[in-house]
């Protein structure tokens, strides 16, 4: 597989998840330098006026267990015209029923909510500032057949991925 070629893919899965079918008309377009890789970050805008989207996302390393026919997963902040910093995470599986997401940033613990099999968080202030302070971040998850799976996600170029999105959606 080519170079990148992840982060294409990633890129048009986080779109297909964070745009509604109505607002397709255009491409994303990479923020900043590098075709908007931030270490192991990227950033993206999509759409123009109120409807423009902005998002920096990174993929996992390999999780343990690993999850045989898994798609894109990923960590991903979005910023949009009337919802600022929403966290979420996209495990590239069917989450088990009733599942269990938490994510561990240095000593905090943070819960994530399932929607429509993505998960969530309240805790933005405490997950934002443990993104800027950390090196890595690991989720763990109740995936297919309730096995417990833990992903691990670097950190490295998240906040300048995510001073371009906050300045590309202000």
């Amino acid at each position: 597989m080519l170079p990148g070629m992840n982060r294409i893919r990633a890129m048009l899965a986080t779109i297909a998840i964070l745009v509604p079918v109505s607002a397709i008309a255009a491409a994303p377009s990479p923020l900043g330098p590098n075709k908007g890789v931030f270490g192991d970050w990227t950033a993206a805008t999509y759409g123009t006026g109120s409807a423009k989207i902005c998002y920096a996302f990174t993929q996992p390393r390999p999780a343990r267990p690993a999850v045989s026919s898994r798609g894109p997963a990923m960590l991903t902040v979005t910023e949009r015209h009337g919802s600022r910093d929403e966290i979420s995470i996209t495990p590239g599986f069917t989450y088990a029923k009733k599942p269990a997401v938490s994510m561990a940033v240095g000593r905090d613990n943070i819960s994530f909510y399932v929607q429509d099999n993505t998960a969530f968080t309240d805790s933005v202030t405490e997950a934002l500032a443990g993104f800027a302070r950390e090196s890595t971040t690991s989720v763990t998850s109740t995936g297919p057949k309730g096995v417990k799976v833990t992903d691990q996600f670097s950190l490295t170029g998240f906040s300048a991925a995510y001073k371009a999105i906050n300045k590309a959606c202000p």
